[in-house]
């Protein structure tokens, strides 16, 4: 037996069995094979495959790692730190430049409406704006639909995926890391409810991909000293350090860039790969500081200071009282309930929008102008509901503010007057944010200016996400939770000791933790934001209460995307349903299965009728007394040594030959499915007929487990070993060696729930 892992219908030994089908595509006849990891903007079809992170002992392997010198060793070693510096590098430079398109695009586009406002030219003003958010959406959802649909999205959810041990495909090739950042900045500049945060996560892992496969050379970018790191057990750290090297960049948060790595992100841990994380991250920490510091002088258009989001509220004072805890924990509650309802409309946003993306990229370019309109006319319009506010005597700042940023935003009014609404709508939305955690502002937004935006902003974010434009949920959810926050400071001003700004960043924090479910990693990333440690009780408090109510209803928004995108992600823990059934119970027959020495027209044709990525190979007479499990060897090997043709006539034991011909560097994974096809295979009558010895290429310590074993256990085995491929073989002796595979797959809720096993226990248990 051996796998197939993709989603549609599954061929295991000859039966065929239903897999998870994809929850966000129409399910048509024709489809076959389908995809799951841009699903959300209706992508073509192709495979999901897993990752191999299992250490493969065959004899080249062993051949290849004793003749390792110390000096190769060494270069290796230096090779991992080399690589790690450089994906801080990148990632920084990507993530600088990024805030300063998007602070000059917005920038540009915000003055020259300004601009024909100050000339009472508001309908002209309007079509301006408009127009621009439109060409800007339209330039970023063409990239997404026609180069990489895989960049749509936030992109944390599929490097989650990735990191779980799940080859979804293209999300981390290099059209997908070009589509991410400059879709990524032109949907941020066109004013959507979106944020560069999140897809910076994804860009940091497809940079750390780029560079540990050493390039791509379908792109004719190759570097051929690091290709040191062919094998998907490297590749992994790599792209850890890339995903918390992107919040890094996002946030200038580097300690709270490896928190999220290891909370959120990656499915195994060690200290090593610690130390390089925080190594990384602190690169990016000093890539970004130089940055701004040249920034400064003037250098960056209308950059300056902005853009970077830092929210410097330290100047605050944090003494609270019981009153205060009170209003902390209502904020908390409110603020999980919110959080659970936003991630419930994003579910049914999702599956709605499937509908249409699924008719092709012109209909998913019309659904972003569609929103893009409707996002101008809020963030334009409702601005003229609401009325001018005289400036306050008491300000040392301009009023109205002079140029872009500022919490003072003429707008329609008329001289020393401003509109309070218009100085959170028609800004960029790091301004916005850091206009609602300013200190000592607490008259200057009204209530019904912050239940306006509040409302707006919560239901344009829900609807915004989802279509075909890189988009990021923390600024969103950061938006409604800072305007919900300092809306329940205002109510509570009486009562509550608390700066309105200190609210806000409470408020925050309850929305991150309602809709994303951290705790340690997301108080880290608010802390270094806003730059005060005495916080801390505070907004600990703040997340553990919003996390705790919120889960009562539903779960964290990047598990729901993973299970809405079919991706097979493996929880650490086993879920309840496994602890009734046992190894034996789930896995699939009749096995195919090699000899040791095995004709080449047998091979070629389970290769040819199968999809299967490993195959058990089994030792009989006369080269074993008795059958025997010799191990397991993968599809991949199987056709780089049928490629090489080291074939002998009769069936004998070539293992010297095969050694001389072939190193261990010739069956390293290649990357972005470069590798072998099949199809790439021209095999004559005559080498038909003939032999090859299996053995030197296959994994002779393969992990197994006894059939009696419950689910529940393998489970939780497979997972931490961060497996492919389990095998099972019998209790009792007398019996075929093994007795079956189990692959991600056979632990997949949809295939055990339908089991007749499985159904047979439940009537059972009735």
């Amino acid at each position: 037996m051996a796998e197939r892992e993709e989603h549609g219908i599954e061929i295991e030994g000859g039966r065929e069995t239903r897999t998870l089908k994809e929850p966000l595509l129409q399910k048509t006849p024709s489809r076959i094979n389908t995809t799951s990891q841009i699903a959300i903007v209706g992508a073509n079809v192709c495979p999901i495959e897993s990752l191999d992170y299992e250490i493969l002992e065959n004899d080249l392997f062993k051949q290849d790692w004793r003749s390792r010198q110390k000096n190769e060793i060494f270069q290796y070693i230096v090779l991992k730190w080399t690589l790690a510096l450089l994906i801080g590098l990148a990632t920084g430079f990507v993530g600088f430049f990024n805030n300063l398109a998007v602070e000059n695009l917005a920038g540009f586009k915000f003055l020259l409406t300004n601009n024909l406002m100050l000339k009472e030219k508001f309908y002209l003003a309007f079509a301006t704006y408009a127009s621009c958010n439109v060409v800007l959406a339209v330039i970023a959802a063409t990239l997404c639909a026609y180069i990489a649909p895989s960049a749509a999205g936030s992109g944390i959810p599929e490097v989650k995926a990735y990191l779980n041990g799940i080859d979804a495909h293209s999300i981390l090739a290099p059209s997908t890391l070009f589509v991410k950042i400059f879709g990524s900045i032109f949907g941020v500049a066109a004013s959507f409810v979106v944020g560069k945060e999140g897809p910076m996560v994804h860009t940091g892992a497809c940079i750390a991909n780029l560079l540990g496969q050493g390039g791509s050379r379908k792109y004719h970018i190759t570097w051929r000293w690091l290709r040191f790191f062919k094998n998907d057990r490297d590749r992994r750290d790599l792209i850890t350090c890339g995903s918390a090297a992107g919040v890094a960049a996002a946030f200038r948060a580097p300690v709270g860039g490896v928190l999220f790595a290891l909370e959120e992100a990656a499915s195994w841990w060690r200290s090593a790969l610690l130390w390089r994380t925080f190594f990384t991250t602190a690169v990016v920490a000093v890539v970004l500081r130089s940055c701004i510091e040249f920034c400064r002088s003037g250098k960056c258009g209308l950059f300056g200071q902005g853009g970077l989001i830092m929210f410097d509220i330290n100047s605050a004072s944090t003494t609270y009282s019981s009153a205060d805890l009170l209003a902390v924990i209502f904020l908390g509650v409110i603020g999980g309930i919110l959080g659970s309802l936003y991630n419930f409309f994003i579910d049914k946003v999702l599956r709605a929008y499937s509908i249409m993306n699924e008719k092709g990229p012109v209909f998913k370019i019309m659904l972003v102008i569609i929103i893009s309109l409707l996002t101008s006319c809020c963030s334009y319009g409702l601005p003229w509901l609401l009325p001018c506010t005289p400036c306050p005597a008491y300000l040392e700042e301009d009023c109205p503010t002079v140029g872009r940023t500022g919490n003072f935003k003429n707008f329609q009014c008329p001289p020393n007057q401003y509109n309070d609404l218009a100085s959170l709508f028609f800004n960029t939305n790091d301004d916005a944010i850091r206009n609602l955690l300013s200190l000592g502002t607490v008259k200057e937004f009204h209530l019904s200016t912050l239940f306006v935006f509040f409302v707006a902003i919560y239901f344009l974010g829900i609807i915004t996400y989802g279509i075909a434009i890189p988009s990021g949920l923390f600024i969103p959810v950061i938006l409604a939770g800072s305007s919900y926050g300092r809306l329940v400071g205002r109510l509570l001003g009486p009562l509550s000791n608390l700066d309105t700004g200190l609210f806000a960043l409470l408020g925050a924090a309850s929305f991150l933790g309602g809709t994303m479910r951290m705790t340690v990693s997301l108080c880290v990333i608010l802390l270094e934001l806003t730059n005060n440690l005495l916080m801390l009780p505070l907004v600990m408090l703040e997340l553990l209460i919003s996390k705790t109510v919120a889960d009562c209803f539903n779960r964290g928004v990047y598990d729901q995307i993973v299970t809405l995108k079919g991706l097979p992600y493996m929880e650490a823990h086993a879920e309840p349903y496994m602890r009734n059934l046992v190894a034996g119970d789930v896995v699939s027959g009749p096995l195919i299965s090699f000899n040791g020495v095995e004709k080449v027209s047998t091979i070629v044709h389970a290769l040819k009728l199968t999809k299967h990525n490993g195959f058990p190979v089994i030792n009989e007479p006369p080269f074993s007394e008795a059958p025997e499990l010799s191990g397991l060897v993968l599809r991949s090997h199987l056709l780089v040594l049928l490629k090489g043709k080291k074939f002998t006539k009769q069936r004998v034991m070539t293992g010297l030959d095969i050694m001389r011909k072939f190193k261990a560097h010739d069956f390293s994974k290649s990357g972005l499915g470069k590798g072998l096809k099949f199809e790439d295979l021209d095999m004559n009558d005559e080498e038909m007929e003939m032999y090859v010895d299996l053995l030197p290429i296959t994994n002779t310590s393969p992990y197994t487990v006894v059939e009696t074993m419950s689910l529940a256990k393998a489970a939780i085995l497979f997972r931490q070993l961060g497996l492919r491929h389990l095998l099972v073989v019998p209790k009792t002796p007398g019996r075929p060696p093994i007795v079956g595979i189990l692959t991600r797959h056979d632990f997949m809720s949809e295939h055990v729930l339908g089991l007749p096993t499985y159904q047979s226990t439940q009537v059972d248990k009735g």
